[in-house]
């Protein structure tokens, strides 16, 4: 009769001490990477023809967001892993396969994006290593999508597609949100609205390893947020970017292994539905004028916002919001005894 109430306590504070030691973390070791970015020359010129700031910013920020993250999800499932009855309820041995690729493949992910940080690389290039990473977490840790539950249809099994489509899921998350970074502030608000709804719908579903790792991912967005904003004193790059898409798309693929797999993969897609959007329209223009694909302009959303006349913080802001609406959307369709939609 006692043991559920503590459970849930242990499983409500584990969440919460995450997602304070993750900002915490981020807080105090972005200025240290900021000036590390200073010392080795890594910073983002004024670039007129695509890049909308007025002073040189550094870009390594994507090394605090990482550290953060890995310092709060390391000593939380430490923590979990000397509680026994944690153990029993919250983590299995799939969980800790999960566990292992995650920051595996996160480091992997986060090292593409800073070696373009640091030395440049081509688009195509890039693509192939993000590639090659998503592979490996397809094939070395079962990241895979097995199937689809559908209104009046049930579970709908994808057979041999499941690994096409799980590499196309985190392809398309990964580069959805590194073209998402193009206004001071934007991904890392953003972040942090998407992993509070995953927090959320995570914990109402018993997804509780989904739920530490999007308060160790929402916890260094916060932390990251204030330096982060406009007038931004660093920027993520693409490190924090691709290991920000890496993440996202991993716990929504956690989530299918619970039984709740529309809900899972829906979340996301929901609320980071703007990007998503602008990101497949992008392509679609640049494949229409025979521009590369992953090259660089201000064709997107919040760069024609811009051009209409509002300010940075005012474009931010205004997305901040169609986020929050399309993640209170994700939390009234995901609630337990809401609309019966999957």
């Amino acid at each position: 009769m006692t043991s559920t109430p503590a459970f849930n306590i242990s499983i409500y504070w584990l969440c919460a001490l995450t997602f304070a030691l993750a900002a915490a973390a981020c807080a105090i070791v972005t200025p240290l990477v900021r000036r590390m970015a200073f010392a080795v020359g890594v910073f983002d010129q004024p670039d007129e023809e695509r890049r909308i700031h007025s002073r040189p910013t550094p870009r390594l920020g994507g090394v605090a967001l990482f550290i953060g993250f890995m310092l709060a999800l390391f000593t939380m499932l430490n923590v979990a892993l000397t509680n026994n009855y944690v153990i029993h309820h919250f983590l299995g041995t799939r969980d800790l396969a999960h566990i292992i690729g995650l920051l595996s493949g996160g480091t992997l992910m986060m090292g593409v994006g800073l070696w373009d940080d640091i030395m440049g690389m081509a688009p195509r290039r890039k693509f192939a290593a993000q590639f090659v990473v998503a592979l490996a977490a397809i094939m070395l840790y079962k990241f895979i999508i097995e199937g689809f539950t559908l209104p009046h249809f049930g579970y709908v099994s994808l057979g041999w597609l499941a690994i096409p489509f799980s590499l196309f899921w985190y392809l398309g998350m990964v580069n959805a949100v590194n073209f998402l970074d193009g206004l001071d502030g934007l991904l890392s608000g953003v972040t942090l609205i998407a992993s509070i709804t995953m927090i959320l719908v995570s914990l109402w579903h018993h997804q509780y390893l989904v739920a530490i790792t999007m308060c160790a991912l929402g916890g260094a967005a916060a932390g990251f947020l204030p330096f982060n904003y406009h007038p931004a004193r660093i920027f993520m790059g693409d490190g924090g970017a691709l290991f920000i898409g890496f993440v996202l798309a991993s716990a929504a693929v956690m989530g299918t292994e619970k039984g709740a797999v529309a809900i899972s993969l829906l979340v996301p897609l929901l609320v980071l539905a703007l990007p998503i959007v602008d990101t497949a329209n992008v392509i679609v223009r640049r494949l229409q004028r025979r521009a590369p694909v992953f090259g660089a302009d201000r064709s997107h959303m919040h760069h024609q916002l811009l051009e209409y006349g509002l300010s940075q913080r005012q474009v931010v802001n205004l997305m901040y919001v169609v986020c929050c609406i399309l993640g209170a959307i994700a939390l009234a369709l995901s609630r337990p005894g809401g609309p019966r939609v999957f």
